[in-house]
């Protein structure tokens, strides 16, 4: 997501959809007349005067197009190529697919259970390890999650612990017999090569403890005193500082976090907060930030040596510094006799829901990378190659319908046609993961970053629609304009069609705040509401 202008918006992305000759359906686009009126009254609004429109939406069993408008075109998808990157992994991984990060003695343990030896992580690309783990099983997110607090303007975080898998790995180190680490402990990253993306820089790693970010709650306390600044998890390898003050309601608003100049280790909240201040957001009611782990490897070792103390299995080594990968053996080194400790994820198909209803972008371009893996791919550039290959040998695609350049999550550079992505969506209705792909979209009114659509405001056109729409979404500002606003997902219709669809609009100007953006995702929405009536 382009990050230019200001905090409040989704994930994201920026696409056309146009009508090409593609897996389902051909064509050029469809003349404005041939839209219903109900549709053509909102692209005609004075909003989207100098906007463009495009629409698509095809009958699945049929493969019939039943609505269609715009250029047939390649443009930018931002948010909506997770839909490609989160399906290959589905079906290369398998919806049951669990990873298992294992912990490894490199040395013998005495008789007093003290280890003479290296301690070591093998990271297996959880994207989650643990930390949003519920007690039924499933992967905990929220509707306005915290991977896009600063965007959003704050977040509702989880009820889960972040630390809980390094903690359940501790206690079964622990319970191993271990009672004492003389050499280090190390986390073997080495599963793929790190690659960084271009929005935001961020490093993707198989290593992840809290999504690689330092979650930051600031609350008002009285005026002219100090906010209450809280923040998790807590470690030694990353401190929060808060320099923020209460102020009165009257006043505005105004936060920065920077990393101290004196210590990459402490974070510094500065500014102020009035008085009984919220969110803008629905239902949120308290301001979340976030600092990003800027060394994922470290951050985790640390957090596991600590967790290690707690468990009651002290460590030589200083819980902080590197990781010394140095001191890695050759990956035949680790033998089943040796392995002392290992952590269960959920199956992918949760993380799937995860990462599409609230478009994650680190979880996407690790989603990529698995995929990759599947086919022996470890760099990002094979990956995107294989993947490439993939699309188009047997999905169908047409090579001239996508290109995907730099990365597995969308923003800058994707681009896709309509007919790419309704294809997409059409082949992954013949796969075996179809129905977790299905149910790992955000549905209208209901979840995700389509939770308030419809209902926060409460919109008698959207109404009907909620619960019958399922589609990723996304936005893309930048310089005061919103380059674009997608919906991409399927339609169960009132007459009882599946329908797989696109409608995006690009170059709605000028964007000044969240609410300019939220009145044309409303108006998605009732696009997308009147295609369910009309099919």
């Amino acid at each position: 997501m382009e990050r230019t202008l200001f905090k409040g918006t989704r994930s994201g992305l920026m696409v056309a959809m146009g009508v090409v000759a593609s897996l389902w359906g051909a064509g050029t686009g469809a003349a404005a007349a041939e839209l219903p009126p109900a549709i053509r009254a909102i692209m005609d609004a004075p909003r989207y005067s100098g906007a463009v429109w495009g629409l698509r939406a095809v009958d699945l069993p049929s493969g019939a197009t039943t609505t269609a408008y715009g250029s047939d075109s390649l443009f930018f998808t931002g948010s909506v190529r997770k839909l490609f990157s989160v399906g290959l992994a589905l079906n290369a991984l398998g919806v049951d697919h669990r990873f298992e990060t294992k912990a490894y003695r490199l040395g013998e343990v005495g008789a007093d259970g003290t280890l003479q030896g290296n301690l070591v992580l093998l990271a297996s690309g959880d994207l989650t390890l643990g930390g949003r783990t519920t007690a039924g099983g499933k992967i905990a997110f929220t509707n306005f999650d915290h991977t896009e607090a600063n965007s959003l303007g704050s977040a509702i975080l989880t009820e889960t612990d972040p630390l809980s898998g390094l903690n359940s790995i501790a206690r079964q180190v622990a319970q191993s017999g271990i009672k004492a680490v003389t050499g280090d402990v190390i986390i073997d990253d080495r599963l793929f090569d790190h690659f960084r993306v271009p929005n935001g820089n961020v490093l993707i790693t198989p290593i992840i403890v809290n999504d690689n970010l330092i979650d930051v709650t600031i609350l008002p306390a009285e005026a002219g005193q100090p906010a209450e600044v809280d923040w998790r998890p807590k470690t030694a390898a990353f401190t929060v500082s808060s320099q923020v003050k209460t102020v009165a309601a009257s006043q505005p608003m105004e936060i920065s976090l920077e990393i101290s100049p004196a210590d990459p280790k402490v974070g510094i909240v500065k500014g102020q907060i009035p008085i009984g201040y919220r969110p803008s957001l629905p239902g949120v009611a308290t301001l979340v930030q976030t600092f990003p782990i800027v060394e994922p490897s470290s951050f985790a070792r640390t957090a596991l040596i600590e967790a290690l103390g707690r468990a009651g299995v002290p460590v030589t080594a200083s819980a902080t510094g590197p990781n010394p990968v140095a001191k890695l053996p050759l990956k035949s080194a680790y033998l089943q006799s040796a392995e002392v400790a290992r952590l269960v994820s959920p199956p992918y198909a949760e993380y799937a829901k995860l990462i599409l209803k609230v478009s994650h972008n680190l979880g996407a371009n690790l989603s990529l990378a698995l995929f990759g893996l599947t086919q022996g791919a470890r760099t990002i550039e094979t990956a995107l190659a294989v993947e490439r290959n993939t699309l188009i040998g047997e999905y169908g695609l047409s090579p001239d319908g996508f290109d995907f350049p730099t990365n597995g999550s969308g923003s800058p550079d994707s681009r896709a046609t309509p007919g790419a992505v309704t294809g997409l969506l059409a082949a992954m209705r013949k796969t075996k993961a179809s129905e977790a792909y299905f149910d790992a979209l955000p549905a209208l009114g209901v979840d995700g970053s389509l939770a308030t659509v419809g209902i926060d405001p409460p919109n008698p056109v959207i109404a009907p629609a909620v619960g019958h729409v399922f589609a990723k979404t996304g936005t893309t500002i930048a310089d005061g304009t919103l380059k674009a606003q997608v919906f991409a997902g399927y339609i169960r219709s009132k007459a009882g069609k599946l329908l797989a669809y696109v409608v995006y609009v690009n170059n709605v100007t000028p964007i000044g705040s969240i609410a300019d953006v939220i009145k044309v995702f409303a108006d998605e929405g009732a696009i997308s509401a009147v295609l369910y009536e009309l099919n």
